[in-house]
């Protein structure tokens, strides 16, 4: 111990020598403390090695090998080093214990996992505009307003001037009239959004066609489950995200949400919210507060009135200081105008959709008024879509349609041009007795023949045959292609399948009746034009088969140049297809000339066929010349100057072997000046999005594009 009077004592330079042994004490110090404490930590940290190690290891979904997470970063983020880990499209369909031959199992128990695993088909909706959102938006009226003031000054001046018994007349009856008026917009456009609202659930159930069970089935497009075997053809709309197994000429338009168009590769991966369509949608609200042009004008009308009326009633009220009861009742009678028009054109709407025509846009049921000109495509809409091969030529005879009469060689290619260039399916029913047939109206009535009067068996076709390349058909070359290889012996062959005189440009040679090549030259191809221009006139639409045995090289030359040969073909045979007239066109269409509206017939038909059906119709006179403008083909519209068309629209009636952008010249408005043209079918390619530019928005349930919603 050191005394501290001592200290105070020392000097300085003993004073520094004790500060000096003081601090090294308390350094020595301080850091024992710290290195015991580090031990001491250490110590209580260490823990002995375990002689086993647990991991925990998330679920499985479900009883699938591949969660929803796994199938996103394949799809949606193109994580390509995933899909190759997990073994490609094979392994990701084994994952989802789908089948790329024959889909998912389809009952009720697998349909019911795959929702709980994945979920619906269905993308969630800004939730729908409650009645007390409309009756906000009604306060929200500028006279609305102004009413209510002067109602509350009438109330208060009148209980002040003749007590509570006599004085609420006045302004009470205004409240009662505001409240009226409120109620009944409110409730009239919650209806209307309600309608609104039940139409997009119909327009929206797009029919697919997908394989489950081995068997091709069309569903609607909110049934379609994750691990599905979708089956898409030129027009559809791709209902999920996914991956392709196969593809022929195919590309997709993904422009709507990428901005650009790409050729690609469906197994199903994705559905629902869990989709990047399904995503965007969900953001997205209709507009559903469009107004008719004369909703426009009486709206402007009524404001005009409106301000006409305050004037009064400010100069009344400077003049006399009240508030003049004329004023008022005009303004409450003006904002039940449009209101007017509104119910009228939701009542118009409800009887319409009876009679199965859609409207899309309240605006339509107005201006389908002033429409002069309905363009209108053939098949399905003036035609029942239900077709049957009724006349087959082989050669240049007409046979009877049974296998048996017709050279064996030629029945065994046209069986291979039919099973293996085709879209559509044929599957026996349970009694192994019967057979179904899908795909589109006109393959069903191909492959309907070829299996019941030619005794084709495609499966045994497949079996025998190896497809190497397809050229799907097109609405511009409006034929389509197949190169197969026959595994017996190796040899190529390539089919053609169209337009009967698309078909018979291509071929130098044809098969007889007894099953002869000959030459095609000039004197026989003018002989098998009338042949088909024939069948044409009797409203059938005519399909020809071509066949080429070629060399080992084209598959390297297909591969490469990505087209089949389109030449020196042999004609194999021509079928007749009829399509009955829908019952009631013709009059529909004598009533619609009567009224002064005329009627376009715009196919992809040959020109005698157009013909044929518009006379049926109506649309034409027997007696009518072709050459007097009245019909016109596709490819002769286009090539017209813009002055020519609007000089020779007026007239045109049909047109004949049109495409898609055809018809959209066709309807375009800088062509046909003072028309307002509603287009109730066609059109299941991609200008579709373009109708939308178009004023009318009816829609009939029986055409196929309005049926899927495309538009």
């Amino acid at each position: 111990m050191i005394c501290t009077e001592h200290l105070l004592d020392v000097r300085p330079a003993s004073f520094n020598k004790y500060r000096k042994k003081w601090h090294l004490a308390f350094v020595t110090i301080y850091c024992s403390r710290t290195l015991f404490s580090l031990v001491r930590n250490h110590d209580s940290k260490v823990l002995p090695i375990p002689d086993h190690v647990c991991l925990t290891i998330p679920p499985e979904n479900g009883c699938f090998k591949i969660d929803e997470t796994t199938l996103t970063d394949i799809v949606k983020e193109k994580k390509l080093g995933k899909l190759h880990i997990i073994g490609g499209v094979n392994g990701v369909a084994s994952s989802l214990q789908t089948s790329l031959d024959s889909g998912i199992k389809g009952g009720a128990e697998d349909i019911a996992r795959r929702h709980e695993a994945f979920d619906s088909n269905t993308y969630k909706k800004p939730p729908s505009k409650s009645i007390f959102h409309f009756v906000v938006e009604a306060f929200k009226d500028l006279m609305i307003l102004i009413l209510l003031g002067c109602a509350a000054l009438s109330l208060g001046f009148g209980i002040k001037e003749h007590g509570l018994k006599d004085g609420w007349y006045d302004g009470g009856s205004i409240f009662v009239a505001v409240f009226l008026v409120i109620s009944v917009s409110a409730i009239s456009n919650y209806r209307q959004n309600r309608q609104f609202d039940k139409l997009s659930k119909v327009s929206n159930n797009i029919q697919i066609d997908v394989i489950r069970g081995g068997r091709r089935q069309h569903i609607s497009i909110f049934d379609i489950v994750v691990g599905d075997i979708v089956c898409l053809k030129i027009g559809d709309q791709v209902p999920a995200d996914g991956l392709f197994l196969d593809e022929h000429s195919l590309q997709i338009d993904e422009s709507s949400m990428t901005g650009e168009s790409d050729h690609v590769g469906m197994l199903v991966t994705a559905v629902g919210m869990n989709t990047t369509w399904g995503q965007m949608m969900s953001h997205v609200n209709g507009d559903k507060n469009e107004q008719t042009p004369l909703q426009v004008r009486l709206n402007k009308l009524t404001s005009a009135i409106g301000k006409v009326d305050l004037a009064v009633a400010f100069l009344a009220l400077v003049v006399l200081l009240l508030l003049l009861p004329l004023p008022l009742s005009l303004l409450v009678s003006q904002k039940g105008w449009p209101l007017a028009v509104t119910l009228t054109l939701a009542y118009s709407m409800k009887k319409m959709m009876a009679d199965h025509a859609m409207v899309r846009k309240l605006s339509a049921c107005e201006t389908m008024g002033s429409a002069t000109t309905i363009c209108t495509d053939k098949t399905g809409t003036l035609t029942l879509n239900q077709m049957k091969v009724t006349k087959f030529w082989q050669g240049k005879e007409a046979m009877d349609g049974a296998s048996s009469s017709i050279f064996p060689f030629i029945v065994n290619l046209i069986h291979q041009g039919v099973a293996l260039n085709t879209t559509g399916s044929v599957y026996r029913g349970s009694s192994g007795l019967e057979f179904e047939f899908s795909g589109s109206p006109t393959e069903k009535a191909i492959l309907s023949w070829a299996v019941l009067d030619m005794k084709m068996d495609p499966e045994e076709i497949k079996r025998n045959f190896t497809i190497l390349f397809v050229e799907a058909f097109n609405s511009q070359k409006k034929r389509s292609g197949v190169l197969i290889k026959k595994k017996e012996d190796n040899t190529l062959h390539v089919h053609w399948k169209g337009a009967a005189e698309m078909i018979l440009a291509m071929c130098s040679s044809y098969y007889d009746a007894s099953g002869v090549m000959k030459d095609l030259n000039g004197e026989e191809r003018m002989e098998f034009k009338k042949i088909i221009q024939g069948m044409a006139a009797s409203s059938l639409r005519c399909i020809a088969f071509a066949h080429k045995q070629v060399a080992e090289t084209e598959e390297e030359n297909v591969k490469e140049k990505k087209k089949l040969t389109e030449e020196n073909l042999t004609l194999l045979g021509l079928v007749g297809i009829q399509d009955p007239c829908r019952p009631g066109v013709e009059m529909a269409v004598e009533d619609c000339q009567y009224a002064g509206v005329n009627i376009k017939m715009i196919t992809g038909d040959n020109v005698f066929t157009a013909r044929a059906i518009a006379i049926e119709c109506g649309i034409l006179w027997p007696g009518q010349d072709m050459d007097s403008g009245v019909i016109v083909e596709g490819e002769e519209f286009r090539n017209y100057t813009p002055e020519e068309r609007m000089e020779k629209v007026e007239k045109i009636c049909v047109m004949a072997r049109s495409s898609p952008f055809d018809k959209l010249l066709m309807l375009d408005l800088n062509n046909i000046p003072c028309l307002l043209i509603p287009f109730f079918h066609f059109l299941t390619t991609p200008p579709v999005p373009r109708l939308k530019q178009f004023p009318p928005s009816i829609y009939f349930s029986i055409s196929s594009s309005i049926s899927r919603g495309d538009f």
